[in-house]
């Protein structure tokens, strides 16, 4: 099953090379079209990280509370 962050992690480059090889065709610059193509792509990881934050670490950890928790000695 593929999730959100499966997704993030897909688009990161799509959007960086895909953007940046779409803008070079169209006439711009390789010099203009990275940074362009990385602003793109620093928007979807900002997305995952501030708008849709990642909150299944801690929702794992209290619905797993009844297990004690295991000692390695």
């Amino acid at each position: 099953m593929t999730g959100y962050y499966d997704i993030v992690l897909g688009l990161i480059p799509v959007a960086l090379l895909g953007i940046t090889a779409a803008l070079t065709f169209v006439g711009i610059s390789l010099t203009a079209a990275v940074p362009i193509g990385a602003l793109a792509s620093m928007a979807i990881i900002g997305h995952a990280m501030f708008v849709n934050t990642p909150t299944g670490a801690s929702e794992d950890v209290q619905s797993n509370s009844a297990r004690p928790p295991f000692n390695a000695d």
